[in-house]
């Protein structure tokens, strides 16, 4: 007879393979609670293996999906089987489990299913020495369990009152800008910028971020009054905002280019000029005359 590399795994995925067997196997070792919301009529067996692109190829043994018994929704059995004890085996379990939920929101559902996993044990060690409770995997499980069983935190700097967003020390900027860079006039809060700009003593990297952020997410950006106010109130910044300076006048530049290259082409399509001779002249691509002829209908 041949022998078999894994004779464990050979004998396990055999007879879970067939739906029978896990049928019967889930009505006798799941618990009351979850028997309730499974409808076994509609138990089916997936692929195991889960696919994340940090952590590569993520391999339970077998995934059972049914349907629940209250309507819409899925329930999805996970069986692990281990010769060995692990003390991490429940965090795997968890990972198993996420990446199942993962994959059935890939699927296109809105809500997350219920993932129950079951650790089959037939080690010789007996009996399994460890908690199957992911939360004793931490050093501390009572401070995880109020981590991960409540709310998490959550930083709403939207109804955060500015006076204090501005007690924040170095992460009142940030806070600040972020709350306020919607609104229609960001140039009101132009003084309230540069006195937290103040406080922060940014590094030159971070004070070229901000100049940048501010440029590009507002259209009521006032750049020249600001970058005056600033160098008025802010010498030690005065290099990065001439930098600053140059590029936004450099991309104006461009920007006046680009539009009277369009008028231009726009002039030469309703004269009826060739294409090519119009993509020369202008520089326009031909999607982009594409563009122009779209607009002029």
């Amino acid at each position: 007879m041949k022998t078999i590399p894994t004779p464990h795994d050979s004998l396990f995925k055999k007879f879970f393979g067939d739906v029978g067997v896990v049928n019967d196997f889930l009505q006798i070792h799941l618990s009351p609670a979850f028997l309730e919301i499974c409808d076994f009529g509609t138990l089916t067996i997936t692929s195991g293996s889960f696919i994340e692109d940090d952590l590569g190829t993520q391999y339970s043994d077998i995934l059972y999906s049914m349907q629940t018994s209250e309507g819409a929704g899925y329930v999805y059995c996970l069986i692990e089987h281990q010769s060995s004890a692990d003390e991490m085996m429940a965090f795997r379990l968890l990972r198993y489990s996420i990446a199942a939920m993962h994959r059935h929101l890939e699927q296109g559902h809105k809500k997350l299913p219920l993932v129950i996993p079951l650790l089959f044990y037939h080690g010789t060690q007996s009996p399994y020495p460890y908690c199957t409770r992911w939360l004793n995997c931490f050093h501390n499980p009572d401070v995880a369990q109020t981590l991960y069983c409540q709310p998490f935190p959550l930083v709403d700097v939207t109804v955060i009152p500015d006076d204090e967003i501005k007690t924040h020390g170095k992460v009142a900027l940030l806070e600040y800008v972020q709350k306020h860079i919607r609104e229609r006039d960001i140039n009101i809060r132009l003084p309230d910028i540069v006195f937290l700009l103040k406080l922060a003593e940014l590094s030159k990297e971070q004070i070229k971020s901000l100049l940048r952020y501010l440029a590009q997410e507002t259209n009521t950006l006032d750049s020249k009054a600001f970058l005056r106010i600033l160098v008025e109130n802010i010498p030690r910044y005065r290099k990065e905002m001439m930098t600053f300076a140059e590029h936004m006048q450099l991309e104006g530049l461009q920007k006046g280019r680009n539009e009277q290259a369009r008028e231009i082409a726009r002039n030469l399509l309703s004269m009826g000029l060739a294409r090519a001779a119009i993509e020369r002249a202008t520089g326009l691509n031909n999607l982009e005359l594409d563009a122009l002829m779209d607009l002029a209908v």
